[in-house]
């Protein structure tokens, strides 16, 4: 068999199903016996489009995601993908051709050396020189993007080795001595944790991505119900449990609720799932959570005690941890610090004015409409923030955003990823009007398709959250944030593509759409929300400064 022919029958057995990518001279040969060999090639209009796309579909489904791109630029435009993806320990698998092995290292055309660029933001990544090498690559690549804390690997393939002749094999075990991710947490560590949240008064959970990343929400769930603890979600933890339960204390941090920040200031003791305590989940680290012990439950030892000093440490799977837990787990009495809670959540509500379209409204009529459970996903700034507060999740794998990295650009090629991977759940992107600009071209991608992704676009005509951060901290000296009459016509563009396009002003208009936006089964939707143009995200914590030291208003 010829080397690409030997990379695309392993992709098969590896159950890959779908390819994101763009074709370019050091993939042709790859790229020729894709062309009919059953696994789906989607087409992005840029690279950055398909490692997005291949990201949403990761995340929207825990399996691998997988894009291609042509060597030189076009190994260069999935940088930002691929550190997107590991910020947030999401398993992709990005192949990138690479001019032939004895031009290696001689500027040939198209030449970059990717996996030097790549190494610090993959967990591991490949240069092929011998096609012997293939189906172990292949396989170690899967394995070690998907195990452990998961995140992206990267495969260079030199297109001479694409062409060459050698024999299949198919390594039925991957041993790679030195990458043993640990799984159970050791028992005399639960027990040490079991003890401290025995004795607690005023404990608190936080959840992060990493419960989802686990499918550890039932094991969450029952813990939660067993010892009536209540929980924070970051960010990317949102989903995990249901945000409306009684123990919800919705999202902490920079834009969290009141509430979630002031349980953390004021607890004895911070339980964290998954978290890998964020400076914006943090605020001021030597002031975060000051008279609280802190357990911290992470299957990656690299990120225990990195950002906040724990005083137990648990590696392990969540999934794995909390069902060792939940065998000794009893009612905690805390109901004082429980009535506390509830008091806080009683005095400070998300809240907003309902004067003229706000982006809170939409978001809480679209929440409303699927009833918390379609899949959203959000590029980043003030869209991201909004939908964290007033979007309801109620099920895991149901928020695809940008966490670590904040990448603008992101949600409208994750949100064809997620489509393409659920086909029949409603895929949302709530969109702001700079960031939706950044992979508009993925358009033609979701219309050629049929992968019919709804995007909401919240357009107050501003690059939003630096506006606001310039309007609070730099006396409303608005430097090069303003996007008035520079804008396109997002009506006209979308259907220019082929898709279907709105623009709404008022709540009324707004109400009239989304019914048939969000029924609409074959098309690509664009919905241009021309929203209050100063519009800010409430609460805020300043950078710096404490969980207890928030800004408020009414928006």
């Amino acid at each position: 068999m010829k080397g690409a022919q030997i990379f695309v029958e392993c992709l098969k057995r590896e159950g890959v199903e779908v390819i994101f990518g763009y074709p370019g001279g050091a993939v042709l040969p790859l790229c020729d016996v894709l062309y009919d060999s059953g696994i789906r090639f989607i087409l992005t209009r840029h690279e950055q489009g398909a490692a997005h796309a291949a990201d949403g579909f990761a995340r929207s489904t825990g399996k691998v995601g997988v894009c291609l791109a042509t060597s030189g630029p076009g190994a260069t435009n999935l940088v930002t993908g691929i550190a997107t993806a590991y910020m947030d320990s999401v398993p992709i698998v990005a192949i990138t051709g690479q001019v032939a092995t004895h031009l290696i290292g001689n500027d040939a055309f198209q030449e970059v050396d990717i996996t030097g660029i790549t190494r610090p933001i993959t967990k591991h990544n490949y240069l092929i020189k011998e096609i012997s090498e293939i189906p172990r690559v292949v396989r170690e690549a899967f394995y070690i993007a998907k195990t452990g804390r998961p995140g992206p690997v990267l495969i260079d393939f030199p297109v001479d080795i694409q062409r060459k002749d050698g024999e299949f094999y198919w390594p039925e075990k991957v041993e790679i001595r030195s990458y043993r991710p640990v799984y159970e947490g050791h028992p005399l560590q639960i027990k040490k944790a079991w003890e401290l949240i025995r004795n607690s008064k005023r404990p608190v959970l936080i959840a992060g991505g990493g419960v989802v990343i686990s499918n550890a929400s039932e094991e969450l769930k029952k813990f939660v119900e067993k010892t009536g603890i209540p929980v924070a979600f970051t960010l990317l933890g949102l989903g995990s449990l249901d945000v409306e339960g009684d123990y919800s204390l919705g999202m902490p941090g920079m834009h969290g609720t009141k509430y979630a920040n002031y349980a953390i200031v004021e607890s004895d003791l911070i339980i964290s799932v998954g978290c890998r305590f964020d400076d914006r989940v943090t605020g001021k680290i030597d002031e975060f959570a000051p008279n609280a012990k802190i357990i911290h439950i992470d299957i990656d030892p690299s990120a225990i005690s990195k950002n906040v000093e724990v005083d137990i440490p648990i590696v392990g799977d969540a999934k794995n941890v909390l069902q060792k837990l939940n065998e000794i787990a009893e009612k905690l009495k805390i109901d004082e610090w429980i009535e506390k809670i509830k008091e806080w959540k009683r005095m400070y509500p998300l809240r907003y004015e309902r004067n003229g379209l706000k982006p809170q409204y939409i978001i809480e009529k679209i929440s409303e409409y699927t009833k918390g459970e379609a899949i959203i996903c959000t590029e980043v700034g003030q869209n991201q923030m909004w939908t964290a507060q007033y979007y309801k999740f109620k099920k895991p794998r149901t928020l695809i955003t940008s966490g670590g990295l904040g990448t603008m650009g992101f949600g409208f090629p994750a949100a064809i990823g997620a489509k393409v991977a659920n086909p029949d759940k409603i895929v949302i992107d709530i969109a702001g009007d700079g960031s939706i600009q950044m992979n508009i071209q993925e358009l033609a991608t979701a219309v050629f398709n049929k992968i019919s992704v709804k995007v909401f676009i919240i357009n107050n005509c501003y690059l939003g959250m630096v506006r606001q951060w310039q309007q609070l901290f730099y006396n409303r000296r608005y430097a090069f944030t303003c996007l008035e009459g520079s804008q396109p016509d997002f009506v006209k563009l979308a259907e220019s593509y082929g898709a279907i396009g709105y623009r709404v002003s008022t709540e009324e208009e707004f109400d009239k759409i989304l019914p048939k936006v969000l029924e609409e089964k074959e098309k690509v939707v664009f919905v241009d929300c021309r929203v209050e143009k100063e519009e800010n995200v409430f609460p805020m914590v300043p950078a710096g400064a404490s969980l207890n030291q928030i800004l408020d208003g009414i928006a």
